[in-house]
């Protein structure tokens, strides 16, 4: 059964988003592992809380990954 996890900074994504995510992942997988396994492909989307996600040795936040998104 397969499972993927998703990590990302907490408060960035709505509950729609990840809901869109997970179905899009879901699909995603069940695309290459075939149909018959969509009932039981997991997809766990995990916040990390702010101030426990860096890169590059730098904290990043939720209005960080924003900025970024808006280019």
């Amino acid at each position: 059964m397969p499972l993927v996890q998703i990590k990302g900074v907490g408060g960035y994504l709505s509950a729609g988003q990840k809901q869109e995510l997970i179905r899009r992942v879901t699909d995603a997988v069940v695309s290459v592992e075939g149909e018959g396994l969509r009932p039981v492909t997991w997809v766990i989307v995990e916040d990390v809380p702010p101030g426990a996600w860096g890169v590059g040795g730098s904290p990043v936040s939720a209005d960080d990954l924003r900025k970024m998104a808006s280019g």
